[in-house]
């Protein structure tokens, strides 16, 4: 396994900033820089696409308000040929807005006006999930969550949890990207074989299961949080 160290190095990452300001680009591309990221730019989202498809990115940042799309509509067509990370921007504070692009596939969102360092801090924090795959079939989420995709197992706080398919399936979906709110559907839809035979409950009494299974090993830390009205996340800070 990877060490954290070289994992979290930000040398060859490069993060596209799809953004039609030349002022946030400008600022943007100087805070990555001094952290020695590379930044590449697009000033629309088919720029934006075409240069995700030639180059090697390790996240995007994504304006919501671009000159011949919404940045949802771009994200749909990232999500068409790559799961690379994206942060998004938005002069928009609506919580409609947040949850649409969370349950879109975004990683976080940022309302502009912001500071160059907490945009890059973010940048940072997503990579470090990003990073927490090792290759082998595992998925750590630090020292207190793994899961064993070979076993179809999870060991939490060092005790090994068999758990049913579902629930190990659900555990695996949050465990990918923690932090990453998932809605009702998208969990049945990507963990259900049949999801129109599923219901919204079904998905709140697994979760209610999984729950009750990690508290038994640690009854003092819950490691789902429940987003209302939205879904459920895992914790990103365990």
């Amino acid at each position: 396994m990877q060490s954290m160290a070289n994992t979290l190095s930000p040398e060859s990452r490069t993060i596209l900033i799809i953004e039609d300001e030349p002022g946030i680009v400008d600022t943007l591309s100087y805070a990555l820089g001094t952290d020695g990221f590379r930044a590449l730019s697009a000033d629309t989202g088919r720029r934006g696409l075409a240069l995700l498809a030639g180059e090697r990115v390790d996240l995007v940042v994504l304006d919501v308000g671009l000159p011949d799309a919404s940045g949802f509509e771009v994200l749909k067509g990232i999500r068409t040929v790559s799961q690379v990370p994206v942060l998004f921007l938005t002069a928009r504070a609506e919580e409609i807005d947040r949850v649409l692009g969370l349950e879109l596939g975004a990683d976080d969102y940022v309302v502009k006006p912001f500071s160059p360092r907490e945009v890059v801090s973010r940048i940072k924090a997503i990579l470090r999930r990003s990073d927490r795959r090792d290759g082998s079939g595992r998925t750590q989420t630090s020292q207190v969550l793994v899961v064993d995709e070979e076993c179809r197992s999870v060991t939490y706080f060092g005790e090994r949890l068999s758990l049913p398919r579902y629930e190990f399936d659900i555990v695996r979906l949050l465990a990918a990207r923690p932090g990453r709110v998932y809605s009702r559907d998208q969990i049945m839809e990507q963990v259900w074989t049949d999801p129109g035979e599923s219901f919204d409950r079904t998905v709140d009494a697994h979760i209610k299961s999984i729950r009750a299974r990690l508290r038994a090993v640690r009854p003092d830390v819950d490691p789902i949080v429940t987003h209302r009205g939205v879904g459920y996340a895992l914790r990103d800070d365990l």
